[in-house]
């Protein structure tokens, strides 16, 4: 009975869904990622949208995780890089469940699915766990990234203040020891 009830109310639950997302954004930020909707020139909302469309998908289906990874995994990168916090990044995840306590008032009550919203609404506690997860993955990338960018300007710059002075490197990891203990 949910899962029709989910599937009847996929695009307006979708709709209100992504519009609490985008409203995470600074106000003239969210704006622009809800009106331009051509792939490239919003690469951030197109890929929000596509994101949440195939997690609801997923979620309805019932099956485990792996099959939501690659979709999860998109908007986490957004955000990861967008420099939310852990709880802000992840906060899209709960918002599913406003939503559907909004769109399913009525139904709850009239149809008694009390008990099986409850289930769903953990399948998605298990999913925000999981995103978090997958939020500190790609912080750590991020952090990787920018460690080896620091490396390797601190080791070119060694390399240029050492052919200043007369000093050689070839041959020797002079350059690397200096800069492994960087950071």
């Amino acid at each position: 009975m949910l899962k029709n009830l989910l599937s009847q109310k996929r695009s307006s639950v979708l709709k209100k869904w992504f519009d609490l997302v985008l409203n995470s954004y600074p106000h003239d930020t969210s704006r622009f990622l809800k009106q331009e909707k051509n792939q490239f020139a919003n690469p951030v909302g197109f890929t929000i949208s596509q994101g949440l469309k195939n997690i609801y998908d997923e979620l309805l289906k019932g099956e485990d995780f792996k099959n939501i990874s690659p979709f999860l995994e998109r908007v986490i990168r957004v955000r990861a890089v967008q420099e939310f916090s852990p709880s802000q990044a992840i906060e899209f995840v709960f918002l599913l469940k406003d939503v559907l306590r909004y769109e399913l008032k009525s139904e709850i009550r009239r149809n008694n699915i009390r008990e099986d919203l409850l289930q769903f609404e953990s399948r998605i506690d298990r999913l925000a766990m999981f995103a978090f997860d997958m939020y500190e993955r790609c912080r750590e990338e991020i952090y990787e990234i920018r460690v080896n960018e620091i490396k390797g300007r601190m080791s070119k710059l060694l390399e240029k203040t050492n052919r200043r002075l007369g000093i050689s490197t070839q041959g020797s990891d002079i350059v690397n020891e200096n800069t492994d203990g960087i950071v």
